[in-house]
């Protein structure tokens, strides 16, 4: 990142070009940026529930962590504190994950996550008391490659009517890779716009952007100032390593997992070749039975035909003795 000194001489976002030290797919700046800025969090909120800004009474972050300090993953509940978990308003959850790395479970882990949120209610608590709650994943991935959808939600209904059954448990998805098929509504409410902050590689980038609105400057300025300290910047560090090293892993078990699947065809095409042996065997066999059944046939005709003969010799033989005898 090269940066000078603005007319001022405080340094400036204005100033900086080339390639951003670390972009929103860092999930670590993500939240950084979203916990720090709750005005960005409000308007990212408002963009993606379709909300006016004016209906946001309170947006607070239940699971804050203290930027520049370093994470460790709580293995056992297996939530990664870098999600952002909101309370909206006193009343709705709402957890926003920037993710990847495609581990292929992710409709599985979103699940999860949307469970146990939903899971909330206090011994003695009515169930009408539960909090709806709606999980919403950044995706650096396509999640259903037969299906590209720019932002999905999706909700329990009936197969038949799509009745909904209920607005309490929700998954939405924003693929970032898909932003050229945002509907015009999603560039209505400028998710298209947040797509492309997440998914900016450089200055120049979100310059264009700042330019756009008061709420894409906010942004720009805040991702400045968080990448001017030392400590964010070694924090987003440690997990891009943390993803390089997974890839590595994923890599290898891609890697692994291909030559498993080109065994298993070879398994099973030196299978087809064996039941192909085995069936022309089978028609051989067949056939040399068959052959076996003429063969006999043909002998069994012969033997017919030779005591037919035997008779017909005997017959002649004793037509000739009459005749002799006669004259």
């Amino acid at each position: 990142m090269a940066v000078s000194a603005s007319r001022e001489g405080k340094p400036s976002y204005m100033q900086a070009t080339g390639a951003l030290p670390h972009p929103l797919t860092n999930d670590y700046m993500f939240k950084a940026l979203l916990q720090k800025n709750g005005n960005v969090l409000k308007h990212l909120i408002c963009s993606l529930l379709h909300l006016r800004p004016e209906e946001v009474q309170r947006v607070e972050i239940r699971n804050p962590i203290i930027l520049g300090e370093t994470l460790t993953e709580d293995f056992d509940s297996k939530i990664f504190v870098l999600d952002i978990n909101v309370l909206l308003n006193n009343q709705t959850l709402i957890n926003l994950e920037m993710q990847v790395i495609n581990y292929l479970n992710w409709p599985e882990r979103a699940i999860t996550y949307l469970s146990r949120s939903f899971d909330q209610l206090s011994r003695g608590e009515d169930y009408i008391q539960v909090k709806p709650v709606i999980h919403i994943g950044f995706l650096d991935f396509t999640l259903f490659p037969e299906y590209p959808e720019f932002y999905a939600t999706y909700k329990m209904m009936n197969e038949k009517n799509h009745h909904i059954f209920t607005d309490k448990f929700v998954l939405s998805v924003v693929d970032l890779n898909q932003t050229d098929l945002a509907t015009r509504e999603d560039r209505e409410w400028k998710i298209d716009y947040w797509a492309s902050l997440f998914k900016a590689a450089t200055w120049e980038e979100l310059k264009m952007l700042a330019e756009q609105s008061s709420v894409m400057k906010d942004a720009v300025e805040t991702i400045y100032e968080l990448t001017a300290d030392e400590a964010i910047r070694e924090q987003c560090k440690a997990r891009e390593k943390h993803v390089r090293e997974i890839n590595t892993v994923l890599g290898e078990r891609d890697m692994a997992f291909r030559e498993l699947q080109q065994q298993k065809n070879a398994n099973k095409q030196l299978e087809k070749e064996k039941n192909e042996l085995i069936h022309e065997q089978e028609q051989l066999e067949k056939e040399k039975n068959e052959l076996i059944h003429e063969q006999q046939q043909l002998e069994e005709r012969n033997s017919q035909l030779a005591r037919q003969l035997e008779l017909l010799t005997l017959e002649n033989q004793r037509l000739r003795e009459q005749i002799t005898g006669a004259k």
